[in-house]
């Protein structure tokens, strides 16, 4: 297995991606690639959310990369979303060296996490992000950031009613939110053809993110025809992982048999979409 730690940007000190690359096998066809952003508000990185997740998947024969993004006051004007996007758009170029699919990558994202992951996915082509990565001045092709897909498990969507305030809060800079704010930052308002498709997983019960943002999502997405895959489970708190004792840090609340499944079904989707 080949394991390192790439810097993505000098403006961005904080931002490194780790690449967890399977070793290169002549008869085996190029595997889909997928970046994981840990959820934390947008102030810290849960463990849970990170090394168990790239090893579900790895253990799937998928390359997978860690992101490490800009955290607190540094998390404003968009740094973590240009970021992801560096992120990415350095999956793709190694796309051939991995042996990674250049059209089977996806970002998944828990949380605040799956904020930033949907952000890369709605977000991929505006000015800042298309400055970023080089498409505005011709270095980079058009769409060398955009995601195939994304994974996005509870996550953060609103910026409005139903926001989780302290990821909003970090990620617009604004201890009160202006309503210029709240539009930036909710994504539903900004999906349109170019959205990549998403599997998209929350449960009904959790307190800490609604389970409104998945939805409001998924009726944006089926108004502009993008294709999903939702599943909304019963029961369960906001940072379930796993939902099993790989991730549950000895908390029985984060035992949730039956969500479990998640992790299967989001495989599937990866392998089949």
């Amino acid at each position: 297995m080949f394991y390192h730690t790439f810097k993505l940007s000098d403006k961005y000190p904080e931002a490194e991606l780790t690449a967890y690359v399977c070793d290169p096998e002549p008869t085996v066809d190029p595997r889909p690639a997928v970046v994981i952003c840990p959820g934390g508000g947008y102030g810290g990185l849960a463990a849970r959310e990170s090394e168990p997740i790239v090893r579900r998947f790895l253990g799937e024969g998928m390359n997978v990369y860690l992101l490490t993004y800009s955290l607190g006051e540094r998390a404003a004007n968009y740094a973590p979303l240009i970021e992801a996007s560096l992120a990415i758009k350095l999956v793709r170029e190694r796309a051939e060296e991995d042996n990674s699919d250049p059209h089977k990558i996806y970002i998944l994202g828990f949380s605040a996490g799956g904020h930033l992951a949907a952000s890369a996915g709605i977000l991929w082509n505006i000015p800042e992000v298309r400055d970023a990565v080089g498409v505005t001045s011709g270095i980079s092709p058009e769409g060398i950031n955009r995601p195939d897909g994304m994974v996005l498990c509870y996550p953060v969507i609103t910026a409005g009613e139903f926001t989780h305030l302290k990821s909003a809060q970090r990620v617009s800079g604004h201890e009160v939110l202006t309503e210029e704010d709240i539009d930036r930052f909710s994504l539903e308002r900004h999906v349109d053809s170019t959205t990549p498709p998403a599997f998209i997983w929350h449960t009904f019960s959790d307190a800490s993110v609604p389970v409104w943002n998945s939805l409001l999502l998924m009726n944006a997405m089926a108004a502009a025809k993008v294709p999903f895959e939702s599943h909304i489970f019963p029961e369960g708190p906001h940072g379930l992982a796993l939902c099993n004792k790989q991730t549950w840090e000895k908390q029985d609340r984060l035992l949730i048999p039956h969500a479990e499944v998640w992790s299967e079904l989001a495989v599937k989707w990866i392998r089949d979409f």
